[in-house]
């Protein structure tokens, strides 16, 4: 096997766009469960209206391309409402069916031939990168080093990712260490509790959902920038992703979902490249397309160890998650 093309392939995910777009929506929904107790299974949706809001503002209206940004926040916010105002109410079990549903229904809407005017149904968007690329600071050509050499676009691309990766973090870290984090933190081991000292637990929770959620947008845009908007990639299997990106990590940390996010890619990368060359090599005695499906089998078994073992997950406390068991 070429051991060093695998290691230079694993290097290269560390600070991909598609590591930052799950860093950012792993980062949501640490707000969402992890400080605020809420299990959402909805965080392809929210990704889903971010990527589309941003790719229809620019090619149907010609918006500049940080408008369409600004777009898909407000469409996260208005997402977040129409899901939180019914079900927020709902216990854990029954709020994580109706999320899942709905993200759900947010693919199908995006694949239906009736807005197919405006989102080209199941073939997705694509040529919308020209207004981003043009506000491009980086001069033309290829630079880096070892295996993070990219075009000026590449580097572009993942510079203004890690930029709102560093906000989203920031805003975290910052908000969950004032007293409406520490009311949200309450709300997540005992609302009742909360409740009883007269705090409105419905709008920290609606506040939540939304902060969330607008991360969540961001990392559907970061993952829409480099390439197209394709209905197909927000399936439920993308919000599995996140949640074992945010377990891996620790879901009630700031930095958790960041390590996580590059984990889980690096380990893929690197599964993606030793296990079918271990079929070619006769090691494993399947083909070489069945040796790269195996991989999410052993992400699956990782996970249930994981939750079994360490649900705080990496960076997390244990005291922090106690609400997990």
């Amino acid at each position: 096997m070429d051991w060093g093309g695998i290691l230079n392939n694993a290097a290269g995910w560390i600070i991909s766009p598609t590591t930052i777009a799950y860093a950012l929506a792993a980062t949501g929904l640490a707000v969402h469960f992890g400080y605020a107790g809420l299990l959402n299974f909805g965080v392809a949706g929210f990704m889903a209206i971010g990527a589309y809001s941003y790719a229809i503002s620019i090619l149907t209206f010609g918006l500049p391309w940080w408008v369409g940004i600004l777009i898909g926040m407000v469409g996260a916010t208005v997402f977040a409402l129409i899901l939180g105002i019914p079900t927020l109410r709902l216990r854990a079990d029954y709020l994580a069916i109706v999320t899942i549903a709905a993200a759900e229904i947010v693919r199908l809407l995006f694949t239906s031939t009736v807005f197919d005017e405006f989102t080209n149904s199941a073939d997705g968007l694509g040529g919308y990168h020209a207004s981003f690329r043009e506000a491009n600071p980086f001069p033309p050509g290829n630079f880096g080093f070892g295996p993070w050499v990219y075009s000026s676009d590449g580097w572009w691309v993942r510079v203004f990712g890690l930029f709102l990766l560093a906000v989203a973090v920031f805003i975290v870290w910052s908000v969950m260490r004032s007293p409406w984090g520490r009311v949200l933190k309450g709300i997540r081991e005992d609302e009742d509790a909360v409740r009883s000292l007269g705090k409105n637990v419905f709008s920290y929770k609606m506040q939540a959902l939304v902060l969330g959620g607008i991360f969540g947008g961001f990392g559907g845009v970061v993952l829409a920038l480099p390439s197209a908007v394709v209905p197909a990639t927000y399936q439920t299997s993308l919000t599995f992703f996140i949640w074992t990106i945010l377990l891996l990590g620790g879901a009630a940390t700031v930095f958790g979902p960041t390590l996580g996010a590059v984990l889980f890619w690096v380990v893929m990368a690197l599964l993606d490249g030793i296990l079918p060359g271990l079929a070619a090599a006769g090691i494993l005695p399947i083909s070489s397309i069945q040796a790269g499906v195996l991989r999410y089998v052993f992400v699956g078994v990782a996970l249930m160890l994981l939750v079994i073992f360490r649900p705080q997950g990496i960076l997390g406390n244990k005291r922090e998650l106690t609400f997990v068991k």
